[in-house]
């Protein structure tokens, strides 16, 4: 072969070198931390930050098979670290991201403590067709059953899926899809640790194929004002509860409270004092439940039960529980919905 032709077919080759990798979908893949982060320390002997997203990256090379990832190291921190702020960060990262016509979808990265928090929170305030997919890990990445790299893959097997458009924000691990409204922390340490109640899984991963057995209806889209939101607290009732905690956060400046009631929204009379001295400051008030499954419903007519709450002036959470109840508040809020009829409305979506 002639120099001439040599120099031709290498430049064919540099050429053709772009044209196929750009023959992959591009997904974005946002480290934020967490377990799926941590190694073992020698000298504690504990799990600490220690790998980034692309050390997460290298050690799943069959990701190449369905897309071209890249790699944003937002941060590397416990989950349990995650706040509005860092919050309203991830979200213009992400919006940023699915915002490019060439992304096909987004993975987060993150601790699980708070996962489905953040999940609920981005699934709020990102407006994007395309999938949000958030995965962690039950086991960091010095023991040899380390469940990242699987749930990474999976991730990214759902973020070029074309049956994931429209379902808002997800969570998958451990095979398992779920949404991000209803998706709950139950284990402390296994691996099957996210679910759905009474709701069930989103859909599932398999080595064939992704499924979906359902689409969640009942999202919406918050948009973020400010970078700063408005401090929300949640208060548990439980027996002899004597409200001080709610007033000492009344007096104390917060702009909402979440009740963390019984049953089906209800409280003791102490409680309920509290409740109206709250919504007589001007503070929103939304009653929750910490019962793992069913609606909070204005029904018990005794004197803290849901319906005296409610006449009060509280807003019934719903079915959302109370971390979940508190970033609605919280974005409702900071949106300039503050009465109790358009909280209710916007709690009943």
């Amino acid at each position: 072969m002639t120099t001439l032709k040599k120099a031709v077919f290498s430049l064919l080759l540099l050429a053709a070198v772009p044209a196929f990798s750009q023959s992959k979908p591009v997904v974005q893949f946002i480290a934020t931390g967490g377990t799926i982060a941590m190694k073992i320390d020698p000298v504690k002997n504990a799990p600490v930050p220690a790998i980034s997203g692309d050390d997460l990256l290298a050690t799943v090379p069959d990701v190449a098979k369905y897309a071209s990832i890249e790699v944003n190291n937002l941060s590397n921190v416990p989950s349990d670290y995650m706040d509005p702020a860092r919050w309203v960060t991830l979200t213009k990262a992400v919006q940023a991201a699915l915002d490019r016509k060439e992304v096909a979808g987004v993975i987060v990265s993150h601790g699980t403590d708070t996962l489905e928090e953040t999940a609920y929170w981005l699934d709020l305030t990102v407006q994007s067709s395309k999938p949000i997919v958030l995965i962690g890990a039950q086991r960091n990445a010095s023991v040899s059953d380390f469940d990242g790299p699987r749930n990474l893959l999976n991730a990214v097997r759902i973020a070029v899926d074309p049956q994931a458009r429209d379902k808002g924000a997800m969570l998958a691990m451990n095979n398992q899809i779920n949404a991000a409204r209803y998706v709950t922390k139950t284990h402390t340490a296994n691996v099957e640790t996210f679910k759905s109640g009474d709701y069930g899984f989103l859909g599932e991963v398999y080595p064939d194929r992704v499924t979906f057995s359902y689409t969640q209806l009942r999202r919406q889209y918050i948009p973020i004002r400010t970078d700063k939101m408005p401090e929300v607290e949640i208060i548990a009732m439980y027996g002899g509860a004597d409200g001080a905690a709610l007033r000492n956060a009344v007096d104390r400046g917060v702009k909402g409270i979440v009740v963390q009631a019984l049953g089906m929204g209800n409280m003791n009379v102490a409680m309920l004092n509290a409740v109206k001295y709250a919504i007589s400051k001007n503070v929103a008030v939304v009653v929750s439940t910490r019962v793992h499954n069913g609606r909070v419903l204005p029904s018990y007519g005794f004197e803290g039960g849901g319906k005296t709450s409610f006449e009060a002036g509280a807003v019934m959470a719903d079915d959302l529980k109370p971390a979940k109840a508190r970033i609605l508040l919280m974005l409702s809020l900071q949106n300039g919905v503050s009465s109790q009829s358009d909280l209710q409305a916007t709690f009943a979506r």
